[in-house]
């Protein structure tokens, strides 16, 4: 299928980060995009052409209403991990999609998900809205995230590093991670919904380049001209900044992932796939240092003397 042609999409969850950026992206190959919020009209994010349509996933006929008259969809969960409602989520979304005769969907699971079954609802919520998806017969493909470089871009890192050149994060010093920023997301997720012979895939994405915390704080060091160290940051202290942002529930959802790395969890969980997602989809994320140097970092610096450029 040429991504030329025009397409109807679907993009579930484009008001936040990572559905934005599909949107967005979509919307600049004037591909035509409906999402669904709960917003009022004066609270949604500008996403300049997109169709926005009232409801919640919890909906059936909401969610009907979404997709009528697409062609294709993009589905990115909401920051929920109880099983219940991801289950409701996925089977009111696999209907909708069925009913609708989507040509293909994407599932972006917002994390890289261990073969083995676990205890944690990060991983478990998210594998079963997968089998949900695929056992409705929609063409489906998955890609599976690593770490998103612009978890880093945010108040409680960028001073930090800008002004101290310290990098704390919740993974191991050791363990690799191809991280990838959302705008190499909306890429891999625009290739997997227009790419042709995809369709059943699941794609760990993020290309071939993996980084241990010191090879991350060089290339930061890179991009902002300056030493910078990385400091393992204990995932108990991250769940506790992460719950006066977003409440508890969430954060402990958000935080079981590193949870389980810092346990003992599959290592290479989070690592580079050896490019064979990148060679698939024919895309691969930037360079660690250049998505660095196109960030301004001085709107977090506290040194009004020393902000690098």
């Amino acid at each position: 299928m040429s991504s030329q042609n025009p397409i109807r999409v679907a993009v579930v969850g484009a008001t936040g980060f990572q559905g934005g950026a599909v949107a967005r992206l979509l919307a600049g190959h004037r591909h035509v995009v409906r999402t669904l919020t709960r917003r009022p009209e004066g609270d949604r994010p500008p996403l300049p052409g997109a169709e926005f349509v009232a409801g919640e996933l919890a909906a059936p006929h909401d969610v009907m209403r979404l997709f009528d008259g697409v062609t294709h969809a993009c589905v990115t969960m909401p920051l929920v991990y109880e099983e219940e409602r991801i289950g409701l989520y996925a089977a009111n979304i696999a209907r909708a999609a069925r009913a609708a005769g989507v040509e293909r969907l994407v599932f972006n699971a917002n994390t890289r998900v261990p073969p083995e079954v676990t205890t944690v609802p990060a991983f478990e919520t998210r594998r079963l809205a997968e089998r949900v998806l695929r056992d409705s017969g929609v063409p489906l493909v998955v890609v599976r995230p690593p770490v998103y470089l612009d978890n880093l871009f945010s108040p409680w890192n960028g001073p930090a590093l800008v002004d101290e050149g310290v990098l704390a994060y919740p993974l191991p010093a050791s363990a690799p991670a191809a991280w990838l920023s959302h705008q190499d997301l909306a890429q891999a997720v625009y290739a997997a919904l227009t790419g042709d012979g995809l369709v059943g895939r699941t794609f760990d994405i993020g290309g071939s380049v993996s980084l241990t915390g010191p090879d991350l704080a060089a290339a930061f060091g890179r991009g902002l001209g300056r030493a910078v160290r990385y400091v393992p940051l204990r995932p108990e202290l991250f769940e506790r900044g992460v719950a006066q942002l977003l409440g508890p529930e969430t954060a402990a959802g958000v935080a079981g992932v590193y949870h389980y790395l810092a346990d003992g969890g599959d290592p290479l969980l989070m690592a580079g796939d050896d490019g064979v997602s990148a060679e698939a989809l024919g895309v691969a994320p930037a360079p660690v240092e250049e998505w660095v140097t196109r960030q301004p970092w001085q709107v977090w610096s506290n040194d009004t003397e020393g902000q690098p450029a």
